[in-house]
């Protein structure tokens, strides 16, 4: 199979636009038309899964964390990131990320980290910002509908729930076209007043280009007037985080005992008890101290993250159970949803998980 087909299953899977800006996703090693035998999957792509991928045959490594984070300016083997890219280089095998872009996505690293601990009635913890775009646009009542249509079918309109959304008012629209213009309604030289549907529809916004091109391929006129608007609405099921429901509460020692063994911690590090039970959870897989206002504000009993400071833990202030369950615990399920993701898309084809442990944390 050619790796641009797989790439296609996994950007179905994870949206290479839900990722954060400073992150690095998406094929960092290989060649979109080459032939791919096997698919690897891991949490990190290190040197020893490499060489796990060549002992496997397989020819395609897909991580979640980027071995290439940020910009080098040699690759010559003197760290494990160079070590890893300079065997995969050598050996033909393509490499791809997903980090964010999975992190972001309402039935990603969070919502697995809530399907591990059971938690019902989940949502966004951190609805991302600047995301959501607004097309208005003007015509005539006979092409309204077919307009509007096109643009539904290329993800216009779409809000929460439900699809399809648009605005629609009437009102007067002039225009006077030149000796170059060929007006759908009146002549050149013509003042022209004429009832016109202004169409208003958001999409978020990595849809744009294929917006624009559904307007002017199903418009009327021959000057198209519209204008895109970028708004300062949340997005409400695409973000970081997620925050979700016990059916029974827990004291905050079963809490963490349940969590413990569900994570699979090596151990637990945890602000002061509050002396209430846990039933609202919030959960952020990785490094998430910059979400505990959200997660107080959120109404959650606790909150489950990583890579926590000294002084991130004051934070709380008695208002919730703060606890760091170490990084890789948080995501540790995430190779398996997307083993089994892949699987369910491309059968007959070797999709396999990685057996090497890359947690760099011990425990002693």
């Amino acid at each position: 199979m050619e790796l641009h087909k797989i790439l296609s299953v996994l950007e179905e899977m994870a949206s290479l636009s839900y990722a954060e800006d400073f992150d690095n996703v998406g094929l960092i090693v290989g060649n979109h038309n080459q032939d791919i035998t096997g698919v690897l999957v891991c949490h990190d792509a290190l040197e020893n899964v490499i060489d796990e991928a060549i002992v496997k045959k397989c020819n395609l490594v897909v991580c979640f964390h980027p071995i290439l984070f940020s910009g080098i300016k040699k690759i010559t083997g003197k760290n494990y990131v160079e070590r890893a890219i300079v065997k995969a280089i050598k050996n033909d095998i393509a490499i791809y990320a997903v980090h964010t872009a999975l992190d972001n996505h309402k039935k990603g690293v969070n919502k697995i980290f809530c399907d591990a601990l059971g938690l019902t009635n989940t949502k966004i913890l951190v609805p991302k910002a600047n995301y959501i775009k607004k097309l208005v646009t003007y015509t005539i009542s006979e092409n309204a509908e077919k307009l509007r249509n096109a643009l539904f079918d290329v993800g216009a309109g779409k809000i929460g729930n439900y699809e399809d959304c648009s605005f629609n008012s009437k009102g007067i629209g002039t225009y006077l076209g030149n000796e170059d213009s060929n007006p759908e309604i009146g002549n050149r030289f013509e003042f022209v007043e004429n009832e016109e549907i202004k169409i208003e529809v958001t999409f978020e916004k990595h849809l744009e280009s294929k917006i624009i091109k559904a307007l002017f391929k199903n418009h009327v006129y021959e000057e198209v007037a519209y204008e895109i608007y970028s708004l300062d609405n949340l997005h409400q099921n695409i973000g970081l985080g997620m925050v979700g429901e016990f059916d029974t509460a827990l004291t905050e020692t079963d809490f963490l005992k349940f969590v413990k063994e569900k994570m699979q911690c090596g151990g637990i590090r945890h602000s002061a008890f509050t002396g209430k039970t846990v039933k609202k959870v919030a959960v952020l897989g990785g490094s998430g101290s910059f979400a505990i206002k959200q997660a107080i504000a959120s109404g959650a009993d606790a909150f489950l993250t990583a890579d926590l400071k000294y002084h991130q833990f004051y934070e709380a202030e008695g208002k919730l159970l703060l606890a760091d369950i170490g990084h890789f615990e948080s995501e540790r399920f995430t190779k398996n949803y997307i083993v089994d993701y892949l699987k369910e898309k491309i059968t007959n084809f070797a999709i396999i998980l990685s057996e090497v442990n890359t947690n760099p944390v011990q425990y002693f």
